[in-house]
């Protein structure tokens, strides 16, 4: 199966704020909100949600192929990603502009403020599945410029091409319309708790509804578990407990990685989903989104240790073509 991946090729900027951020804001006067935080430390690291979903399905064996625009600085960081099993021959270097910057600032209770400059990711829908990817079997419309996710997701419905849906942080600038036409007719719709409960304002739709008209939803519920509702049935996914929490931004682009690989594998949905519980699981142990380290046959041994399904990863073990 061969899988692409879409969305944002990104370098993170992350910081460490040695408090609560939510302390910070004064009751009554978040109108005229002005803040300013001194962090502790600040580390340049590779990131997108394209490339991190495919570094860490690169280092399951699944051979991912990224279709995503890059900037001028991107040379290196195309190496390292050629050099951990990702293809980069549908990523497009845009000239005169720099990677997607991404700015997150981290409290002591894993809380998060974010902002993300887009640079050559804004030119993303120049790109084409139908021209650069003819022959996937699945995508992965991750976050990215927003008229390219609307196409992606278009031309995968216009040539029969299963998609995952996966608004994420571009929840909050979709509104109903553009939500929908991501969501409908897509193999599974990707959010976590919160973002849910967007898509269900936004567009006014039920629970039910909205499975209505895409085939599944999973729903990432932090240290609470995921749920996947999909083909009629329901799976509650446990969390994978971490050795320790270091920082946690990236770990649901990992969760999907590890999920499409065990789809990729022809796996039962609730092996798929434990694989990206434990995945998600190697990100919250490393600072960044690209700094865990594990070949197949370790992760095959940390997955029977903590879910006692011995024969489930079999198939983890022998190389994809």
């Amino acid at each position: 199966m061969k899988v692409v991946i879409t969305g944002s090729i990104a370098y993170d900027y992350l910081m460490s704020f040695p408090g609560k951020i939510s302390d910070q804001f004064i009751e009554g006067a978040i109108e005229h909100v002005s803040l300013s935080f001194l962090v502790d430390s600040m580390k340049r690291q590779r990131g997108g949600t394209a490339t991190n979903i495919a570094f860490t399905m690169g280092l399951l064996g699944g051979n991912p192929h990224v279709l995503a625009t890059a900037g001028i600085d991107f040379g290196d960081y195309r190496t390292w990603l050629e050099s951990h099993g990702v293809n980069t021959d549908a990523i497009i270097e845009i000239e005169d502009e720099f990677c997607a910057s991404f700015f997150c600032t981290t409290d002591t209770s894993q809380n998060q403020i974010a902002s993300f400059y887009p640079g050559a990711m804004g030119h993303a829908a120049m790109l084409s599945i139908a021209e650069l990817a003819p022959d996937a079997d699945l995508v992965i419309v991750s976050p990215t410029a927003p008229d390219a996710m609307e196409k992606y997701a278009q031309e995968c419905r216009d040539h029969s091409i299963d998609f995952i849906f996966d608004p994420s942080q571009q929840t909050i600038r979709f509104n109903g319309d553009q939500l929908l036409h991501g969501l409908d007719g897509s193999r599974l719709l990707t959010v976590n708790e919160y973002e849910f409960g967007l898509i269900m304002d936004k567009t006014g739709l039920s629970e039910a509804e909205i499975l209505g008209r895409t085939k599944g939803v999973l729903i990432t519920k932090g240290s609470k578990g995921s749920l996947l509702r999909i083909d009629g049935e329901e799976h509650f996914i446990p969390t994978v407990t971490p050795y320790k929490v270091v920082e946690p931004t990236g770990a649901g682009d990992a969760f999907r990685a590890g999920l499409m690989r065990g789809m990729q594998l022809g796996l039962p949905w609730s092996i798929c989903g434990r694989m990206g519980a434990l995945a998600a699981t190697y990100v919250l142990e490393s600072f960044g989104t690209q700094n865990h380290k594990y070949d197949s046959a370790e992760f095959v041994t940390r997955y029977r240790h903590n879910f006692d399904d011995q024969g489930a990863l079999d198939t983890l073990l022998k190389p994809t073509n």
